[in-house]
C-alpha cells in the first residue's frame, strides 16, 4: 500500500490529536467515538488506535 500526502498528514495529526486523524479517515462514527474514549483514558492508546485506523483503511 502506497502512502499518499493525505495519509502522511493524517498520521501527523493522529500523533498530536488522535480523534482528528480518525475523523478525517472514517468520519463521525463508532471508530471516532472509540478513539475519543481511548484518548481520554490514555493518550497512547488513542494514538495507537488512530494509527491502526489510518493504516488499515
Amino acid at each position: 500500500m502506497a502512502f499518499t500526502a493525505s495519509d502522511i498528514c493524517k498520521i501527523l495529526l493522529a500523533i498530536f490529536l488522535p480523534p482528528l486523524g480518525v475523523f478525517l479517515e472514517r468520519g463521525c462514527g463508532a471508530d471516532f467515538c472509540i478513539n475519543i474514549l481511548l484518548t481520554i483514558l490514555g493518550y497512547i492508546p488513542g494514538i495507537i488506535h488512530a494509527l491502526y485506523i489510518i493504516l488499515k483503511y
